[in-house]
């Protein structure tokens, strides 16, 4: 594969990096200590198009391929992984499945709003005892005449608080995976409740949300898709998610890599810099290569998608890129913060949020583990017990 940029995808990349450096990067620390990034960004992101990467200009999207949003959400995860978590789930995990299984109406009604920014779409898939075991969820929606009666509750709703439609996945049957099937519900909607959830590790800027449905009455033209297909759509929207949640990786890792190297080209220890010193050269060397191959992976992935791959085919790659980089914000934060020594452990420097934040990117849309097993059982045709 050829992974030279295109000048619309290198105009593309410039415009998300400077957005990043004017109106992310200079908030990072106050958003984390007040636990809410500033929301008048949300209409920045959508005035610059940024929520409407991919999707069709008759809806106010932006017509780019899927490496162009990846550049962007690389962007966005160097500089607040919080704002990149808007995106990639509004736009990434809602939007992109409305443009991809929605009715004409439904398209009409959303897309609009949500790639200008007017509103904001969450994925409510994962509840309090369904995880990494999606099919086994309990909310059920319930056929009343014309209508569905949704009940139940979803936990750590990324834009849960913020959302102005909610996509749901619910029991429409007790044919497990078979079962479920997805609804877009407006949040305004009586018997829905959304709490935000404090005291999180890292994400802090952003909304995570516990959500609760009480007989929540939608139409039948809420529904998402065929009835028992939920599952397929939830499964095809998180195997490209995984892409974006990777580009927002490799955008941590990178901003943990700048501050260290530039933090140790002016720190002087025993005489001289101590980016001169051995052992921290080896640990931003292991940085830099960590992150080159985990930026490679998603750009395959991506292309992958460009190039007309299946959700089938794409489930491998999209794993790959997934698990690497995710393992690398990990892994790069926490080599960078000890470059920085004593100073890293407090947030005058950004190196503990980065960590933080890092942190959970090996946790959501799929863990390391199951990353793993999906990796595993594609290689080798058999499931892991």
């Amino acid at each position: 594969m050829d992974f030279t940029l295109t000048e619309t995808q290198q105009s593309i990349r410039a415009l998300a990096a400077e957005f990043v450096d004017r109106e992310i990067v200079p908030h990072i620390q106050e958003w984390d200590r007040r636990e809410s990034v500033d929301l008048d960004i949300v209409a920045r992101l959508g005035e610059l198009g940024f929520l409407g990467l991919t999707i069709d200009e008759h809806y106010g999207g932006t017509e780019v391929d899927m490496l162009s949003y990846v550049l962007v959400t690389e962007e966005l995860g160097r500089g607040d992984s919080s704002v990149r978590g808007i995106v990639s789930v509004s736009l990434g995990l809602v939007t992109k499945t409305i443009a991809a299984y929605g009715t004409e109406e439904q398209k009409e009604q959303w897309l609009p709003r949500l790639t200008s920014g007017h509103s904001l779409g969450c994925f409510a898939l994962t509840e309090p005892d369904s995880g990494s075991d999606a099919g086994s969820l309990r909310t059920r929606a319930s056929r009343d005449g014309d209508d569905w009666v949704l009940s139940g509750e979803k936990m750590f709703i990324t834009n849960g608080t913020w959302a102005d439609v909610a996509l749901v996945f619910a029991r429409t049957s007790d044919e497990g995976a078979r079962g479920i099937t997805a609804f877009l519900v407006p949040t305004e909607s009586d018997g829905f409740d959304a709490k935000l959830i404090h005291g999180k590790l890292g994400l802090r800027g952003q909304s995570t949300a516990a959500l609760s449905f009480q007989d929540v009455r939608i139409p039948d033209a809420a529904r998402l898709g065929e009835v028992g297909k939920g599952f397929g759509i939830a499964m095809s929207a998180l195997a490209k998610g995984r892409i974006s949640v990777a580009a927002g990786s490799v955008g941590v890792a990178q901003a943990a890599l700048n501050a260290a190297v530039e933090y140790s080209t002016q720190r002087t220890q025993f005489r001289g810099p101590i980016a001169g010193k051995q052992l921290v050269q080896e640990l931003l060397a292991d940085s830099a290569v960590a992150i080159e191959s985990a930026r490679l992976l998603t750009w395959r992935a991506a292309s992958m998608v460009d190039a007309g791959a299946t959700s089938k085919e794409l489930t491998l790659p999209a794993s790959m890129a997934k698990l690497a980089a995710s393992e690398a914000a990990v892994a790069v934060s926490n080599n960078c913060l000890q470059v920085f020594g004593g100073y890293g452990f407090i947030d005058e420097f950004p190196m503990g949020k980065y960590l933080r934040d890092a942190r959970v990117l090996t946790l959501y849309e799929g863990t390391s583990q199951v990353q793993k097993l999906i990796i595993g059982r594609a290689l080798t045709g058999v499931d892991a017990m």
